[in-house]
């Protein structure tokens, strides 16, 4: 590449849940005559996903195209347990910045998110989990025009325009069912890890019916019908469902608009993905870093500010 580099612009967003932490730093790539850097990114690293991964999308709020000047590529992408209160967020930084090959010194912004994210002094401003996961998604998935976000506390529907802002959004009560903590719950009463419930779900060669859409109240259903030899698959393949059908019926009031992308800690277990499918009779699409939508959106928005 001819003429050297303008500059390598760092934005770091960090995602504080209730109990992960996400944190994303992202490099604008431009050369001094306008030309993409084509340095290598950093492998992803986290429980969402292992491996390399070079970012595609479009930053929030304009036109540019993939490989121009203004392009972001995601350099470090970290999930790792502790979020509000612990020392998680300090940790998804530290582990980014040292999978990045990058100090402190070298990121230019920073961007705070999530439940916690008034806690996270260093943060240089603070964007609602809302706007995060509608750019965060909109980056990953151009195009989306609905953006289900389920986490450990909550499920979020959000309606993006056409330019990938968000809308309008519609979120559950203040309840544990159909979330990230009542799939936790779930895997402890059926003795299997959280990481392998999607998989297994879909070796089902039915599906249980799971009528309680409370947690406490579906863990005595489930300890019940195992009692009663009903099969554990079976089981896995009826939590997954209603898990969907709490999604969905959010979903539904809001006026599903196709594409529909999935985020959230939730998008990871494949069995919910394709519940989540049927009962909006839709593709459903995700990615290995929906995860770490909101931390990436962050990133996206603080560059964009």
């Amino acid at each position: 590449m001819s003429g050297g580099l303008a500059n390598l612009y760092y934005s770091m967003g960090v995602d504080i849940g209730s109990s992960t932490s996400k944190c994303v730093i992202l490099r604008s790539c431009a050369g001094a005559n306008g030309e993409e850097y084509e340095g290598s990114c950093a492998n992803v690293h986290g429980d969402a996903s292992m491996g390399s991964f070079s970012g595609s999308g479009k930053a929030p709020g304009t036109d540019e195209a993939p490989g121009t000047d203004e392009a972001n590529h995601i350099c470090a992408a970290i999930v790792c347990p502790g979020g509000t209160g612990t020392s998680g967020p300090e940790k998804a930084v530290s582990m980014a910045l040292e999978s990045a090959g990058l100090s402190i010194g070298d990121v230019s912004v920073t961007a705070a998110t999530g439940y916690g994210r008034n806690t996270y002094e260093p943060a240089g401003k603070t964007f609602s989990e809302l706007s995060c996961h509608a750019a965060g998604a909109a980056w990953l998935s151009p195009g989306v025009r609905t953006v289900i976000d389920i986490g450990g506390q909550d499920c979020k529907v959000m309606l993006l325009s056409d330019k990938g802002k968000l809308d309008s959004f519609a979120m559950n009560d203040k309840c544990a069912a159909g979330t990230g903590r009542f799939l936790e719950v779930m895997s402890r009463v059926l003795e299997v890890e959280l990481s392998d419930m999607g998989q297994l779900g879909e070796q089902a060669g039915s599906v249980a019916e799971i009528t309680s859409t409370c947690t406490v109240f579906a863990e005595s259903e489930i300890i019940s019908q195992l009692s009663r030899g009903v099969d554990k698959l079976a089981l896995l393949a009826g939590i997954h469902r209603s898990v969907a059908v709490k999604a969905a019926s959010i979903a539904k009031r809001m006026a599903v608009q196709a594409p529909v992308f999935f985020t959230g800690g939730v998008s990871q277990n494949a069995g919910v993905v394709r519940a989540l499918s049927r009962e909006l009779n839709a593709e459903v699409r995700t990615d290995a870093l929906a995860q770490l939508a909101g931390a990436l959106g962050a990133a996206l928005l603080i560059r964009a500010e």
